[in-house]
């Protein structure tokens, strides 16, 4: 199986720690420094939305180009061969792929096209649509996703980076560990009449 992070709402605090974390180790590797994660947020939890590695990735089947491909229990993308079409970023149903480009000096933040003398003075040439569609003269587009930080032994910089432990590195190791302990668990809970076995004290276990 893939390996991939998975978060808990209900630790995560929205601290945005895990976004410094990974922007800045992609930047020293001299990738593009767009955080590799985003933070939804609602009313009542936070959450960072992670790539998912699916088993069988829609973003893989529909690129072009080959820029994203299967490698070492994950899906990787190349950006250096991505040509910015966001194909992989419109079918990701976990909205976990996101645009980015470098910016060029002095440019406007966002652009959408305008006829010549239709803007009033001093008003800004402005997209209001949806990120995937701002686009900016001289700035190749570039996608981004979670490439569990592949290039650093000790793995993704968010999960060691966060502070409530509210991201999680899951592996096939990892998963099997989880599935006897849940067995285990409920193996105690028939043994113990039915009693939630995260109840009981450890000397009652």
């Amino acid at each position: 199986m893939n390996r991939f992070v998975v978060a808990e709402p209900l630790w995560c605090t929205g601290c945005n720690t895990c976004l410094a974390a990974c922007s800045d180790v992609h930047k020293t590797q001299g990738l593009q420094q767009h955080p590799r994660l985003a933070l939804a947020k609602t009313s009542t939890i936070t959450a960072p939305v992670v790539c998912h590695h699916c088993e069988e990735a829609p973003c893989l089947q529909v690129c072009p180009v080959n820029a994203i491909s299967q490698r070492d229990d994950a899906i990787q993308l190349n950006e250096s061969l991505c040509i910015g079409c966001k194909l992989c970023a419109v079918v990701c149903p976990f909205g976990a792929i996101s645009a980015s480009g470098s910016r060029p000096v002095n440019a406007h933040a966002q652009y959408v096209f305008q006829a010549e003398g239709s803007l009033k003075n001093g008003e800004e040439n402005v997209l209001p649509q949806h990120a995937l569609l701002r686009w900016e003269p001289g700035v190749q587009t570039v996608a981004v996703k979670c490439d569990l930080c592949d290039f650093l032994p000790e793995g993704p910089a968010c999960v060691r980076a966060c502070p409530n432990q509210a991201l999680r590195l899951i592996t096939g190791d990892s998963l099997q560990r989880q599935m006897k302990e849940k067995q285990r668990l409920a193996a105690s809970w028939f043994a113990n009449g039915g009693e939630d076995p995260l109840s009981l004290t450890q000397e009652q276990r």
